[in-house]
């Protein structure tokens, strides 16, 4: 895969939600530029081209990132932060996709310009129709800015 053709950035530590999340995509073809990233200090440096991605062209951006908070090394609120507050990234459409249903993360998530704060299902059935749902909005509907 060429990492400068990413379209979906899947941000996730838990094995089995990026598996179901990716199964879910998969079944409306949604899958064919996916990158998935396993910690918030990884999807910077996907983002910004540094570390093991540092000869990715930072220009190549995903058009989506679906991020998790609750992620070993950087947490998903400092990951957003991070990305709307630099320029060259803050037009990424960044979809929160956790399984909190705080106040404190979603009032925060908003604050940092998350376009949208989805709490994961726990049926399986009504996760892969959120997941699905998600992705055919983001990515077939959704016209973002150039």
């Amino acid at each position: 895969m060429n990492l400068n053709e990413v379209e979906i950035l899947l941000v996730e530590d838990n094995k089995t939600d990026a598996e179901l999340t990716i199964r879910a995509l998969k079944r409306k073809n949604l899958t064919n530029n996916l990158v998935w990233v396993k910690d918030g200090a990884e999807a910077l440096d996907f983002i910004f081209a540094k570390g093991e991605y540092s000869k990715r062209d930072i220009q190549g951006l995903p058009k989506l990132v679906l991020l998790d908070l609750r992620m070993p090394k950087v947490d998903g609120l400092e990951v957003l932060q991070t990305i709307k507050a630099d320029d060259r990234t803050k037009k990424i459409p960044i979809v929160v996709l956790t399984s909190s249903k705080e106040d404190k993360d979603i009032v925060e998530s908003y604050e940092l310009g998350v376009n949208s704060y989805v709490s994961k299902p726990v049926e399986f059935d009504e996760f892969t129709d959120a997941v699905s749902t998600l992705g055919l909005y983001w990515m077939l509907l959704n016209n973002p800015p150039e």
